[in-house]
């Protein structure tokens, strides 16, 4: 009879932008042999550091990061793309005998991990998404949330209906298996035995930490950042250039709005983006450890994860 196999710690680290997730995972990564697996769709991407708040070189040089510039700008890199790498990330980490610190606030990418969701393995009909992209932009994205609404409201509900992309490719889900893309994304629980760390802040303190970021952001060069992508060939259409900040601050380099105008907009659309993440996070608070983010979060938390590895 073969032996059951041993299920590993996974640790993962979520929370809303800005909130801290970095730099606690850099404190753990001072007392525990961490390896950062990080969750987040924007980091991804090469040349795309600013914007991203991607951890800095010599942050990569003190702890291992991965999931981090995977792909050009106009690569495509999807859900599946992720949920693969991710896992033979970490199990490259455990045969080293580390752990695997799972970093990061997609909420969709952090509950592929942790859930072993089944995502959709759908080609992509380039027809079908330029034809509803069309629609999106001739009547409107509410439109087009409303009939995702229709033939999926699980997943109308998890999607911002702003987030066109995103709601074309539920579509073109339902349409290609004729039934909703919700109901294909089983769950198959990991070998995994996780202990999920939230990180939260009250909701006027991290406008401020956003806000005072994105000054940072602006003072390292964001807008020369973005103006290198495009002189590079990488096109204002593409989806890794609508995340925020880029979208903006392409805005304010063709002229439309000016540069006061975009950080602006940069911080309202933020603002938007924490709440649409605590909304997310909200549905599984109670398989979370939640810690306020204050200044000794990392010494409480260190003591929640030792305590959690002596059980292992």
């Amino acid at each position: 009879m073969t032996p059951p196999a041993t299920i590993r710690p996974l640790v993962a680290v979520v929370g809303p932008t800005a909130v801290g997730k970095t730099a606690l995972a850099m404190r753990l990564a001072e007392v525990l042999p961490v390896e950062v697996v990080s969750a987040d769709s924007r980091q991804v991407y090469r040349g795309m550091d600013i914007g991203t708040a991607k951890p800095t070189l010599r942050e990569r040089e003190r702890v291992p990061h991965h999931l981090v510039d995977v792909v050009n700008p106009d690569q495509p890199f999807s859900l599946a793309q992720y949920q693969g790498l991710a896992g033979e990330a970490i199990e490259t980490i455990h045969a080293r005998g580390r752990i695997p610190l799972l970093v990061g606030g997609t909420g969709l990418y952090v509950r592929a991990v942790l859930e072993g969701l089944r995502v959709p393995q759908v080609e992509p009909d380039p027809g079908l998404r330029a034809k509803l992209a069309a629609e999106a932009a001739s009547e409107g994205y509410a439109t087009l949330h409303q009939r995702l609404r229709a033939l999926d409201p699980v997943a109308a509900e998890r999607i911002d209906a702003r987030n066109v992309r995103r709601v074309v490719r539920a579509l073109e889900v339902c349409y290609r298996m004729g039934q909703p893309m919700s109901s294909l994304q089983r769950a198959v629980p990991p070998p995994y035995s996780i202990l999920r760390i939230g990180l939260r802040m009250s909701r006027e303190l991290l406008y401020r930490r956003i806000d005072q970021r994105l000054e940072r952001m602006i003072e390292a060069g964001l807008v020369e950042e973005v103006r290198s992508l495009v002189e590079q060939g990488y096109g204002y259409d593409l989806p890794a250039m609508s995340g925020l900040g880029y979208r903006e601050i392409g805005a304010y380099l063709r002229g439309e709005i000016t540069l006061a105008q975009a950080v602006t907009h940069i911080q309202w659309h933020t603002h938007r983006f924490v709440r649409q993440q605590a909304t997310w996070f909200r549905a599984d608070d109670a398989s979370i450890a939640w810690f306020e983010a204050l200044p000794l979060v990392s010494e409480l938390v260190l003591v929640r994860v030792r305590a959690f590895l002596a059980e292992q």
